[in-house]
């Protein structure tokens, strides 16, 4: 579409970044929301998500604006149709929108590199592959993934990693890849350092409470999560998050487990607030490796002691802070999360707590991210 191309836009104009995302904007609120709500004070964001399949209706798109200066695009396909008739028709949907709302400069941000498949004929003024995780490791991973991400590391201008052990590998594929690891609202957890009333359905579980929010998928070490259950009754876990690419009967019932579901991003500093111990048990598994979880700062901003698992990242950027507690057995959990228990509240604690955190913030991140979008515009 030789209409879209950069050299032909007023460069007064605002720029149109669309957001190709494999993550729903009203699923979890992370890396992708928090990067896009702040750059969308600059550029007008398009986050087109993956298609909705269903009906015989003609394609369409399904547009609602979450905040000001994003449009959150769902395409909607009739049932039946090929892969490359969905490609196609993905492809038609978004240069119709494009032509007509763009303006300015084009500018494309990949957080999978699926979407090339129905974006690779469009000319960007920048293209930038934000490589959140290891998408291949993940359970499910479409077949052509690696092969996608080696042409999309090709096309972009810039790489982003969601993690400093995953750019190790990354900066040998791009020549301008940069480790930026996911950050944190600290005004938005340091909430939970008040006393704020219970949500009803965390209030009548007894304490003390060892507490996780986020996805409960095939990261998530049910076994170790299950022994911390059964050696000590007297703990409450509660866990809130959607069960996703797992078989929900496969999870451990015990009356000290608590399942509350998913919640709203501005929900959890009030389950954190009535927490004693914030835990991260990840298992260790190929879809862990190179994970660099957002809970860590989140946990520590609301004054919660973190007990975690061995994750790469995890030890090397908080297994010194003397605010996160690295176990990876059952026993050694128990008796990390009896040492964190101990500090919860304690001026020690929040002093380590607040050092791990000293520089970090989702502002800081996403100015990072521009510098690097403008000095290539």
């Amino acid at each position: 579409m030789s209409g879209l191309s950069p050299v032909e836009t007023p460069s007064q104009a605002r720029p149109t970044l669309v957001c190709l995302s494999h993550l729903r904007w009203g699923f979890v609120y992370q890396r992708p929301q928090h990067v896009m709500s702040r750059l969308a004070k600059d550029y007008d964001v398009i986050f087109f998500e993956e298609p909705v399949v269903g009906g015989g209706e003609p394609s369409w798109l399904e547009t609602s604006s979450p905040s000001a200066g994003i449009q959150v695009v769902v395409p909607h396909l009739p049932e039946g149709l090929s892969e490359q008739a969905m490609i196609e028709a993905q492809r038609r949907l978004l240069d119709e929108r494009l032509a007509e709302v763009l303006q300015g400069d084009l500018l494309l941000w990949y957080f999978t590199p699926m979407s090339l498949t129905f974006t690779d004929h469009l000319q960007a003024r920048v293209t930038v592959f934000d490589c959140m995780d290891e998408l291949s490791a993940f359970k499910g991973a479409p077949a052509r993934l690696v092969d996608m991400e080696r042409l999309l590391m090709d096309k972009a201008d810039v790489v982003f990693t969601g993690g400093f052990s995953l750019w190790e590998v990354k900066q040998h594929q791009h020549g301008n890849a940069h480790p930026v690891p996911s950050s944190v609202d600290i005004g938005h957890f340091a909430q939970a350092r008040n006393a704020l009333a219970d949500p009803a359905d965390q209030a009548p579980i007894a304490r003390p409470r060892l507490g996780f929010f986020g996805v409960i998928d095939e990261r998530f070490d049910i076994e170790l999560v299950d022994r911390v259950a059964a050696q000590r009754p007297d703990w409450q876990i509660v866990l809130v998050g959607p069960v996703v690419k797992i078989d929900p009967q496969t999870l451990p019932r015990r009356p000290n487990i608590h399942y509350l579901g998913g919640r709203q991003y501005a929900e959890l500093p009030a389950y954190l607030s009535g927490w004693d111990v914030a835990l991260m048990p990840f298992a260790l598994n190929e879809s862990t490796r190179f994970i660099s979880p957002t809970k860590t700062p989140e946990y520590l901003a609301g004054g919660c002691p973190v007990v975690s698992t061995p994750i790469r990242d995890v030890v090397n950027g908080y297994g010194q802070s003397g605010a996160v507690f690295i176990a990876d057995t059952a026993d050694a959990f128990v008796s990390a999360i009896e040492g964190a228990l101990r500090l919860k509240g304690t001026p020690d604690f929040l002093k380590r707590a607040d050092a791990a955190l000293e520089g970090m913030s989702w502002d800081n991140t996403c100015r990072f991210m521009k510098e690097q979008i403008e000095c290539l515009r």
